[in-house]
């Protein structure tokens, strides 16, 4: 029973109503049953690439005649994937050699696929994802700004430019409070003395009370 006061926490009625509709049971559902069908295909073994993870998933997927939307292939393949540090870089995108141009500082590498010289991009990692709030004067913009300030400490770091958003701060504390001057030792001690006054006394009807 909660104490009175106290306020309890649950679902939002947005998380509730979705909870309770059939069709997220269903779609569960559906996943549990296509994340078996493939773990049977593709049997117990670890892979330590997560390429060729991927690749051996599409592969079972086409063989199995299996309907499963990007999301929901995501959602299965990061349930029975984790994070290590060695594992080489996930491939999010190849583009041939020629037809764009590479640039490290944007996430595109040149490198060789299957003895064929290309660009790629790399899958980002979550938990090292950061921001950076680079002032808009700043000299050489945003790439002087990384150069400088990132890649001495991060060397493999790129920029993300769909994530990149221009726009003003305003520091309201800055601007518009006005901080409470301090008081004084004088009148601090002037309300030490009144408290003191306006319980002398109390101590002593207490403790007369309890001894009746």
């Amino acid at each position: 029973m909660a104490e009175e006061g106290t306020v309890k926490k649950g679902l939002s009625e947005k998380k509730k109503k979705k909870l309770l509709d059939a069709r997220t049971w269903e779609r569960d559902a559906k996943l549990v049953e296509n994340g078996n069908a493939l773990r049977q295909e593709l049997g117990e073994g670890l892979f330590e690439d997560h390429n060729v993870f991927w690749e051996k998933v599409d592969a079972a997927i086409e063989k199995l005649g299996l309907k499963l939307s990007t999301s929901d292939k995501k959602t299965i393949l990061r349930a029975v994937s984790w994070r290590v540090e060695t594992a080489p870089e996930v491939v999010a995108r190849i583009h041939k050699a020629g037809k764009t141009e590479a640039d490290p500082l944007r996430g595109r590498y040149e490198t060789t696929v299957d003895g064929k010289p290309c660009v790629v991009e790399y899958e980002p990692d979550p938990d090292l994802r950061d921001s950076e709030q680079v002032p808009l004067l700043e000299e050489g913009g945003i790439e002087a700004f990384i150069r400088r300030e990132v890649l001495p400490y991060t060397p493999d770091a790129w920029i993300d430019e769909s994530a990149t958003k221009i726009g003003y701060e305003i520091s309201f504390t800055r601007h518009f409070y006005k901080p409470q001057p301090l008081r004084t030792l004088e009148e601090i001690r002037a309300d030490i003395v009144s408290l003191e006054k306006e319980t002398e006394g109390l101590l002593e009807e207490i403790i007369a009370g309890d001894a009746q």
